[in-house]
């Protein structure tokens, strides 16, 4: 532990473990005397009480009336003023606020302040590997296929299902009543009626899916289902439980006929077939535009990560994992995050996004990057553009801090992105459609 000279307050400094300090801070004696004397003075001038003028009140009676109150308002600031001048002098960047604790009588008449402060701070590094940053990027590589793939999506979109008497095959929809036990005890969740099940379509457990194929509107019958063993509920992972079928309905797939009327619904006013796939060639190139730039930045971000194995402070990953948290349950409709996942579940998520971020601002500040005005004029422009009033919701964009905000965050990313690009060794890599979207 170093001990620093340099002032009336003495510092002490102790590295924990990882990016965790302790510094222990001395105030003398007389620094707090002089500062509790001379706001006494400063009451006494202008205190008011009953039987005085003000301004006249006797010494006696201003220390007897205020003196307690006035030493634990200096005692509050000493700290506060003591731990500043501390972490500025020692140049260290604490992350949040600090756990202070006093020593028992530190800071009365004629003794020192003591305390110590317990904190993180955020990481000392150099970033790595800008360099030798190797990249692929698809490349369009577009056939008659790829519009084939497009065009069976959009049927299936419009597709009607129909009863047949026969057995369910791969495709079909099995309209079902279950309930599951475990150990004999009803599963929690895990019962349903008149479920819609497309047979093969990976939508639940592999196992029960792939028992549902082969049976027959109006049949009942009792299965055995393996849970994986990373199944997200816990108490299910790598268990078997068994599953009470009732089968209502075996249903398959009618697709739409390609024909004008068909065209015509999706904005083509010619319903002329070849006009429709020129269009869907268009909107294929601006996706796979839009995808490449994701596939391209996951890329960077994962060997920006890969080159940087930083520490990050604790509590920036505790608040970015309650963040994600307290989304998860908005999105699942919970009124707080008591039903959401626990908050481990998002510690590994979380501790990436919060690594990533530091990297990210230690390149915007190493570049002297700011947001490109023009650039976020055109996002906001491109997030009204749906509402009803465009012009009122881009005001409120402009005059909300925390917004807009948001949007020259969002910006410098992209910016950081572009920089990042620049600088890599870039491969084309001739990619169909269809692989992009399912990759």
């Amino acid at each position: 532990m170093e001990r620093v000279e340099g002032s009336d307050v003495q510092v002490a400094i102790e590295s924990v473990q990882g990016l965790k300090r302790r510094i222990r801070v001395s105030v003398p004696a007389q620094r707090i005397e002089n500062e509790v004397e001379s706001r006494l003075r400063s009451v006494a001038r202008t205190a008011s009480i009953k039987g005085y003028r003000p301004g006249k009140v006797p010494e006696k009676v201003v220390r007897q009336r205020f003196s307690e109150q006035v030493r634990q308002d200096v005692l509050q600031d000493m700290v506060r003023s003591g731990y500043s001048e501390a972490v500025t002098r020692e140049k260290l960047r604490p992350v949040g606020d600090a756990q202070i604790e006093t020593a028992a009588a530190s800071g009365d008449a004629g003794s020192d302040l003591s305390f110590t402060a317990s904190f993180e701070v955020f990481p000392d590094f150099q970033l790595q590997g800008i360099d030798a940053l190797g990249i692929s990027r698809p490349e369009p590589q577009f056939d008659d296929a790829d519009v084939a793939f497009i065009i069976d999506n959009l049927r299936r979109q419009r597709r009607n299902w129909h009863a047949v008497e026969r057995e369910a095959r791969d495709g079909d929809r099995v309209t079902l009543d279950f309930e599951g036990r475990l150990d004999g005890e009803p599963i929690e969740g895990g019962a349903g009626d008149q479920v819609g099940v497309v047979v093969g379509a990976g939508r639940l457990v592999p196992d029960f899916e792939r028992q549902l194929a082969g049976v027959r509107a109006g049949e009942q019958k009792t299965i055995q289902v393996e849970f994986p063993a990373d199944y997200p509920n816990k108490t299910l992972a790598g268990r078997k439980g068994d599953f009470d079928l009732r089968i209502g309905e075996v249903a398959e797939e009618q697709l739409p006929d390609v024909d004008a009327e068909f065209v015509r619904s999706f904005g083509v006013e010619s319903g002329e077939r070849a006009e429709f796939e020129q269009d869907i060639r268009r909107n294929m190139a601006q996706e796979f535009e839009s995808r490449a730039r994701s596939e391209v930045k996951k890329q960077l971000l994962e060997l920006l990560l890969t080159h940087n194995p930083i520490d990050v402070p604790e509590v920036l990953v505790n608040e970015a994992a309650a963040s994600m948290q307290a989304d998860a349950a908005r999105n699942l409709g919970l009124p707080d995050q008591q039903g959401a996942p626990a908050i481990d579940t998002y510690l590994p998520g979380a501790e990436r996004r919060v690594r990533l971020s530091l990297l990210l601002g230690a390149i915007i500040m190493e570049q002297g990057m700011v947001a490109n005005r023009d650039k976020v004029a055109a996002r906001i422009d491109s997030l009204v553009s749906n509402y009803d009033k465009p012009d009122e919701v881009r005001k409120i964009y402009y005059q909300n801090a925390g917004l807009l905000g948001q949007v020259e965050d969002m910006v410098l990313e992209e910016q950081v992105i572009e920089w990042l690009t620049e600088r890599a060794t870039v491969t084309q890599k001739p990619t169909s459609f269809q692989a992009l979207v399912s990759g």
